[in-house]
């Protein structure tokens, strides 16, 4: 997963990257099998120049492939934050 996200901060996509079906476009989902287990890491390019590293876990969902909800609840909120931290330090609409 370190590697496929040193691609995307140097502008490139890893081929194990795909588009997240959860929020928005430019939400980026990374799966990594390991162990029996899987793990995911949700990143965005939504924002000129930064990558922001929204959430990383082990995938528990209860119901096959479907990511838990509180899961998309944690990606969603630091998406917000995120927005606010990009505007702080770049200025608005650097999207």
């Amino acid at each position: 997963m370190g590697y496929a996200l040193g691609v995307a901060q140097l502008g490139g996509k890893h081929p194990s990257a795909k588009p997240w079906k959860g929020l928005a476009p430019g939400i980026i989902e990374l799966v990594e099998d390991h162990a029996g287990d899987t793990y995911r890491a949700i990143y965005t390019v939504r924002f000129d120049e930064i990558i922001y590293v929204l959430h990383a876990f082990q995938k528990k969902s209860p119901t096959g492939r479907k990511t838990r909800q509180s899961d998309v609840d944690i990606v969603a909120q630091r998406l917000n934050a995120a927005q606010r931290d990009c505007e702080e330090r770049h200025g608005k609409n650097r999207q």
